[in-house]
């Protein structure tokens, strides 16, 4: 089978499409014929050597998928038929013509949802709602901070926190993306480069400011963040993209104001699976997918590139270009 492919880290010009030996499900695992996988910054790390998939997982790139079931590995307990249309997270290899995933891995794409669409699910849609659900404990009513807004975890958790009847509120970096947050249904939001977004926060909140933030930032953001969280406030940080290097009194600040840090990855886990997770986001969200030409979710796609332009894909994302999610599509 193809797959995407790297010898030594480095620069997207390092991707090339390698022909490789197809997986067999083993114990308990079902084989996917993959139609699509999204591009994720966990993608970007790995390529360069920064984000080793955990041991016993895929070395081929790929943290999402979406296609059909084509075999069922010894032990499956029979939820799954072959040509079922299927999603998954997973731990890597979903960048590839065929993946091979636990059975309890997998979630039913939506009705009138495609391949193309349904890839740009799992990663970032169950990343926000384990963020929003069973780490920050939404509460309706709340005000949340997301960081990012415009990417694929960013537009997901502004659907997830108005589905929660709380109210959303987003940094971004270009006007562009600030409308798409908006179209989404942030409340408001908010250019970090040309303003400061805790000022504009408090302003927004009477002063009051958020119960909640989502932030993928980290080490330089680390003041304003705490100026703009509420007494109590839950300070969630799932990525570093600035570093994680902070210099201040960052503890006598979070103490004053009674408030948390939590941290996450974002790579797939086993606890995901069992912890209820994602049996909470199949059975309370996935139906909100579905409806006709009006669902109350919609996954946002910025662009699609066949696997062999995958290195143009990796090159958009890091130049921050994208609105949503970057999709793979795999060979017919």
């Amino acid at each position: 089978m193809l797959a995407a492919y790297f010898d030594c880290p480095g620069g997207p010009e390092n991707l090339y499409v390698k022909k490789v030996m197809k997986p067999h499900p083993g114990e308990g695992e079902v084989l996917v014929k993959v139609a699509a996988s999204a591009l994720n910054r966990a993608d970007l790390l790995q390529r360069r050597g920064k984000y080793p998939p955990p041991k016993g997982a895929s070395d081929i790139l790929g943290l999402e998928a979406s296609g059909s079931v084509a075999g069922l590995g010894p032990g499956c307990k029979g939820r799954w038929k072959i040509g079922d249309a299927v999603m998954a997270l997973l731990s890597g290899g979903g960048q590839a013509e065929y993946v091979t995933v636990p059975e309890g891995y997998l979630m039913p794409i939506p009705n009138d949802m495609t391949f193309i669409q349904a890839a740009a699910i799992p990663e970032a849609w169950l990343t926000a709602f384990q963020l929003l659900h069973f780490v920050g404990k939404i509460q309706k009513g709340e005000r949340v901070l997301i960081h990012a807004g415009a990417s694929g975890v960013g537009m997901a958790a502004v659907q997830l926190v108005r589905l929660a009847k709380a109210i959303p509120i987003v940094t971004a970096g270009t006007q562009e993306k600030l409308k798409a947050t908006a179209n989404a249904g942030a409340a408001a939001g908010f250019n970090y480069k040309n303003e400061d977004f805790s000022e504009k926060v408090l302003a927004f909140t009477q002063g009051s400011g958020v119960d909640i933030i989502l932030d993928c930032v980290g080490g330089s953001y680390w003041e304003k963040n705490l100026n703009c969280l509420s007494t109590d406030g839950r300070w969630i940080i799932y990525g570093l993209l600035s570093g994680g290097e902070v210099h201040g009194d960052l503890l006598a600040r979070l103490l004053s104001k009674r408030a948390s840090i939590h941290t996450t990855l974002l790579r797939s886990r086993d606890k995901e699976a069992s912890n209820g997770c994602q049996q909470s986001f199949t059975e309370n969200v996935l139906p909100y997918f579905s409806g006709g030409t009006s669902p109350q979710l919609q996954p946002l796609v910025d662009s699609v590139y066949p696997l062999h332009e995958i290195a143009g894909a990796h090159r958009i994302m890091e130049d921050n270009k994208n609105i949503g999610k970057i999709v793979i599509e795999m060979p017919a």
